[in-house]
């Protein structure tokens, strides 16, 4: 093989053999060449001088004689292998020593493999001599030893690197295990080597059960699959599966293997798991429970939301408190009746209807009373008409009635039949109420050819009827129209007029019949107007009641009218006293009686100095309500006296439960006493009953001497009216009582 040192090949010069010998010689070793199993090669000089057959063969050549001549540096991978081949042979061989390595050598078809290689001299002395060679192909051997090392590695990183413990045991002592059992049970590595087996068990109980259970299994030549219990180093547990045999089961002294892995968290999940599948049972239950539910819910959510949606109508149409059609609901029907009526040349009537003073309803006994009164007067109104009309509530108390085919008399007609049925009473809780309504009349076509301005033209006439009186009705004319518009007016200027002082009090007397002389005065509102003039009381009293000023103005009225009294006692006349208007909504404010106490307290004058005139309707419109304030009045000795009486409905069933001190006879039964023998029963019945019960009586509007002596004759108390005096100021109601006293002897004549 390789070598700058071989010697050259053939024998010494000086050898001396017969041919014979030679040739026997040269056929014996070619012999033993060709024979030999491995490669044998002669080199010299870097050349191959001789080679058997299995070198030929090792290197892909067919002869021998292929090889002869060959640079031996042919047969390496590259220049670098073969000379640091040389460098480290030439180191053993040049000591007389052969040389032994593994190399890898290149194939003739030019691949490599490995081979080993014996190299030795001939002539350690002389390396020219050359070497020989022995080489051997182990690259198959090779190839398996490096399978072998490299399952045997692949087996030691499996055994250091499986995620299950590995254990060997032998007499139930650890003889090796992996590091994943140490750390699976918290121990340091090599710190579980030569062990007992007990060690990683919580108890003695636990570790010979264990026993038990395996060994019989084991020693049978079987497997052992099972779940232990197994203790960690701090003492917490570690649930194993399991999974053993011996080693030889034809020798069980060589131990056995065990494969252990950690399912605690397995165990706990499937635990948590099982919980979980009893609580999804559980929810799966609950769920169809649910979805039955829903599923029934769903029919009814069907039926509500049908439901829903023909209420969702109803509120669309229909008023939410009374039931009765909204103004929607009633602008359709007008529609349809306006073009049936103008289809058929014919007529209708709307009827705007407003509750009189409804808001004191609200103000002194709460809504809950006035929602429960408006639904009671709702179902009378709707029994009141024929069946094809429309009640309607456009919102608060206000109402509209929808008549088809109604003319002027049919619509008085049932304007006058609604009047009739607002005179009885209404029981509300305790509360016996009765609530009067102002009605405007407007006729198709002669009012309007819409719904819109049919509307307008009965609001305008309902408001007629309230500045006429109220508790009546009136049809729409086009003088209303500009008598609408001076209302607005007035009610504007009516905010400032006490401001400006536009406002004072007259005084008209109230005659005693016996002595002749003044006993009170009555005390009478006016407004002078810059622009117009003086304006009627009947006019704006209203306009101040439906505005709300009248509370403010009633409030002055009162103090005015008491400050002169006080005036007028301190100036010599100690016992007169003072009757004063109230209106309704100022007799159902609450703090009523508290406030006439403070007033009279503050011009320090007694109780009965004040005589507060009420209407009959303040006082029969809710008759509880008007006999607590009363009582209170009563108590603190204020006197009452009930103005305009007789001309009312139902003061009689009521009157024996108010306080009152005083009946007025009106006017409208004075007026006619000399001519109409009615009145003159009436104001005779007037007078005794007033007398039966106690009561004093004064009558209004006397303007003749006839009507002064029935009225004394009959035995009434007292008496006004311009047969003595017109409505004075102050300045000259002084002047005029204190003539009437200086002419108290004298008969009772009238003034001039």
């Amino acid at each position: 093989m390789p070598s700058l040192y071989s010697a050259p090949d053939g024998p010494p010069s000086d050898l001396s053999a017969s041919s014979s010998t030679l040739e026997r010689t040269l056929r014996e070793q070619q012999t033993l060449l060709d024979s030999a199993g491995v490669g044998i090669v002669f080199v010299r000089q870097r050349v191959v001088v001789r080679c058997n057959q299995r070198y030929a063969e090792i290197f892909g050549y067919d002869r021998a004689e292929s090889v002869v001549g060959l640079g031996s540096e042919s047969f390496y991978p590259d220049r670098e292998a073969y000379r640091d081949l040389g460098r480290r042979a030439y180191a053993e061989m040049s000591q007389g020593r052969a040389f032994r390595t593994e190399r890898l050598m290149r194939h003739a078809r030019g691949h490599l493999f490995w081979a080993s290689l014996t190299g030795r001299l001939l002539n350690p002395d002389d390396t020219s001599e050359g070497s020989i060679w022995i080489l051997d192909d182990i690259d198959a051997q090779r190839q398996a030893q490096a399978q072998l090392s490299a399952a045997v590695r692949d087996k030691q990183l499996l055994f250091d690197h499986a995620m299950v413990g590995i254990v060997y045991l032998r007499n139930r002592h650890l003889t090796r295990c992996n590091r994943h059992f140490e750390q699976m049970l918290g121990y340091a590595p090599g710190a579980l080597a030569g062990s007992p087996s007990r060690r990683w068990y919580a108890s003695d109980e636990d570790w010979e059960a264990v026993g038990r259970l395996c060994y019989p299994v084991l020693e049978a030549g079987g497997s052992f699959e099972g779940e232990v219990r197994l203790c960690r180093q701090d003492g917490r547990p570690v649930i194993c599966e399991v999974r053993s045999k011996l080693l030889d089961p034809a020798d069980p002294s060589q131990g056995s293997i065990w494969i252990t892995m950690d399912v605690t968290e397995r165990k706990q999940a499937q635990a948590a798991l099982a919980r979980a599948h009893e609580e999804l049972e559980r929810l799966v239950q609950d769920r169809t429970r649910e979805l039955r539910a829903t599923v029934d819910n769903l029919h009814r959510e069907i039926q509500e939301r049908q439901a829903d949606q023909e209420r969702i109508y109803w509120l669309a149409h229909y008023d939410a408190l009374t039931g009765l059609p909204n103004r929607t609901l009633l602008a359709e029907r007008a529609r349809l009746a306006i073009e049936d009526a103008q289809s058929h040349n014919g007529s209708l009537a709307l009827v705007f209807l407003d509750l009189d003073h409804f808001k004191h309803v609200n103000d002194s006994l709460g809504h809950p009373v006035g929602d429960a009164l408006l639904v009671e007067i709702a179902k009378r109104l709707a029994g009141s008409v024929r069946p094809r009309d429309t009640v309607s509530r456009l919102g608060g108390d206000e109402f509209i009635l929808l008549l088809p085919g109604a003319d002027a008399q049919t619509a008085a007609r049932m304007a006058a039949q609604l009047l009739d049925a607002s005179r009885q009473p209404y029981q509300i809780d305790h509360h016996e109420l009765t609530m009067a309504p102002s009605m405007g009349i407007a006729l198709f076509p002669r009012d309007g050819l819409d719904f819109e301005t049919l509307t307008q033209s009965a609001d305008v006439a309902m408001y007629r009827a309230k500045l006429d009186g109220r508790n009546t009705f009136r049809f729409f004319t086009p003088e209303m129209q500009a008598q609408s518009a001076r209302a607005l007016a007035l009610e504007n200027s009516l905010r400032r007029a006490l401001e400006r002082e536009q406002l004072t009090l007259h005084y008209q007397p109230q005659i005693d019949l016996e002595t002749g002389l003044v006993q009170s005065v009555e005390a009478l509102l006016r407004w002078h107007h810059p622009h117009w003039g003086q304006v009627s009381p009947a006019e704006f009293i209203p306009i101040a009641e439906d505005s709300g000023q009248i509370l403010q103005i009633g409030d002055w009225v009162l103090r005015t009218a008491l400050a002169q009294l006080r005036a007028w006692r301190d100036s010599g006349m100690p016992h007169l006293t003072m009757a004063v208007n109230l209106s309704a909504i100022q007799f159902r404010e609450p703090h009523l009686p508290e406030r006439i106490a403070q007033l009279l307290s503050e011009f320090d004058l007694p109780p009965d100095a004040l005589e507060l005139e009420l209407t009959e309707g303040v006082a029969v419109s809710d008759p509880h309500t008007a006999v607590t304030t009363m009582d209170q009045l009563h108590a603190r000795g204020v006197r009452m006296s009930m103005d305009d009486f007789g001309t009312g409905y139902s003061s009689l069933s009521q009157l024996k439960r108010f306080r009152i001190f005083k009946l007025k006879i009106d006017q409208s039964f004075v007026r006619d006493l000399g001519q109409d023998a009615n009145d003159r029963a009436i104001v005779s019945a007037i007078i005794r009953m007033a007398q039966a019960l106690g009561m004093r009586t004064t009558a209004e509007g006397v303007e003749t001497g006839e009507q002064l002596h029935f009225l004394r004759n009959e035995g009434c108390h007292s008496a006004q009216g311009y047969h003595f005096s017109t409505p004075l100021p102050a300045e000259a109601m002084e002047r005029f009582m204190r003539q009437r006293a200086a002419e108290a002897t004298t008969e009772l004549e009238p003034a001039h």
